[in-house]
């Protein structure tokens, strides 16, 4: 696995912690136009420097692993994306005629929550089996 330098070290925990500062303020209704784009920024910093990591090795679970991982920081882009919807209702033009508010309600206000769910639990996942697998991996 490529190893990050300290740079891009530091804009990795620059982005998590991003991601929390905005999901935190956003969750206790604290400037929520503010925190949904602290998050979004903190999302993306975090995907991108996650995805720098390549992994050049030859074992399919690792490669699964990192697939997934690019899966998890998508979803984190779309929690971000969809956070910032729910409180400055941009997407909302997109639903015109009858039923449309809706409509705008049922698929896409507070969705992020689930988008955010999913993003972490295969953050975690993907993370535990990584450094298991790569353990493994360095005894071989």
């Amino acid at each position: 696995m490529r190893q990050m330098s300290k740079a891009e070290t530091f804009l990795f925990l620059l982005g998590g912690l991003l991601m929390v500062v905005g999901a935190g303020c956003f969750a206790f209704m604290w400037h929520r136009e503010v925190a949904s784009w602290i998050f979004l920024v903190g999302a993306v910093l975090f995907s991108v420097m996650q995805t720098r990591q390549t992994y050049s090795g030859t074992s399919l679970v690792i490669r699964r692993l990192k697939r997934i991982q690019l899966l998890s920081g998508i979803l984190f882009i779309l929690t971000g994306i969809l956070m910032a919807d729910t409180a400055v209702h941009f997407l909302l033009p997109l639903f015109k005629g009858e039923g449309g508010y809706i409509s705008y309600i049922t698929y896409i206000y507070n969705k992020w929550v689930i988008a955010l769910l999913i993003a972490a639990v295969l953050e975690v996942y993907t993370t535990h089996r990584l450094s298991h697998e790569l353990e493994k991996e360095k005894k071989l």
